[in-house]
């Protein structure tokens, strides 16, 4: 919480916004008591989302591109975008008719769900890190967060990855619906980004994911529903969830960010390649050791029958 602090003050969103500390460490602490203590998507994977969007808006020197209130709506963005976060997603919230699915008509209903939940902290008086801004400056930051946390949806990742696609040759962080793209993109790549983080900080993160993916599949199990298919105990290993989900999904997504921003290349492109290798080997272990396993039983077998 004190980290989240200093990068509030960091980039200067304090001084440029006139927040009050006490104010600040309210709305911190009234965030972090909305974070549940499941295995994933708690206040630590809130943080750790926080913080790459923190160390990116450096990296690419978004200060010098962006204005203050674009930069705030990020990081704000990125410290709310999961909160109260059950450890189920959004096909179960809908497969279930959760009173979410119900409230929100099938559409988004998680991230619809951190959005409320971000402003009933904001309409506080004692929480509201944006008490001392206009009318105007409220109401672009509130459409802005809206906006980013919407984007976290994955259902939606296609859609937003062809959008910023299609405008990076001719960028222009003159342009207002260029800005609101790469803002986006910036939330999605902070949001998944554990891969690029070194291995021994992304390895127990994939094992936590993991957990919450089993505990929902087993729900599902038990319930009758459609069970998530890279959800499922029975047919996912670690690698396995890993290999395609960098393949098809991290790298084509990091790679955009990275044509736009070269220099973050090494910092996100380098150890995400590296991370699919591990995987990828760790598969290929799995597999031989699968083979040697059937083999040894083949004679036992053949002696029962």
């Amino acid at each position: 919480m004190v980290l989240l602090q200093v990068m509030y003050t960091d980039l200067d969103f304090i001084a440029a916004f006139n927040i009050e500390p006490a104010v600040l460490h309210h709305f911190l602490f009234e965030v972090y008591r909305r974070y549940n203590n499941i295995p994933f998507h708690n206040f630590k994977h809130c943080f750790c989302v926080t913080q790459m969007m923190y160390g990116l808006i450096w990296l690419t020197d978004l200060k010098s591109k962006m204005d203050s209130e674009d930069l705030l709506i990020m990081l704000t963005s990125a410290v709310c975008h999961d909160l109260d976060h059950a450890g189920y997603n959004n096909a179960y919230q809908i497969n279930a008719r959760t009173e979410l699915a119900l409230r929100y008509n099938d559409i988004s209903p998680l991230e619809n769900h951190h959005c409320a939940i971000a402003f009933e902290i904001l309409e506080k008086t004692e929480s509201n890190i944006f008490r001392n801004l206009s009318m105007n400056q409220y109401k672009r930051i509130r459409e802005g967060i809206i906006k980013c946390i919407l984007a976290t949806d994955m259902t939606r990742h296609n859609d937003i990855l062809n959008k910023f696609k299609s405008i990076l040759t001719a960028f222009d962080f003159t342009n207002k619906e260029h800005r609101e793209v790469l803002m986006m993109i910036l939330i999605k790549v902070s949001d998944i980004s554990n891969e690029a983080r070194p291995m021994e900080v992304a390895e127990p993160w994939l094992d936590c994911l993991l957990q919450e993916f089993y505990n929902q599949s087993d729900v599902e199990k038990l319930e009758g529903l459609p069970v998530t298919p890279f959800m499922d105990r029975d047919k996912v290993n670690k690698p396995s969830s890993q290999t395609g989900f960098i393949r098809f999904v991290l790298l084509p997504l990091f790679i955009e960010l990275a044509n736009l921003f070269p220099c973050l290349e090494q910092h996100i492109i380098h150890p995400v390649r590296k991370a699919l290798d591990y995987y990828t080997e760790m598969e290929k272990a799995l597999e031989r050791e699968k083979v040697i396993r059937a083999q040894t039983q083949c004679p036992a077998d053949s002696l029962t029958d």
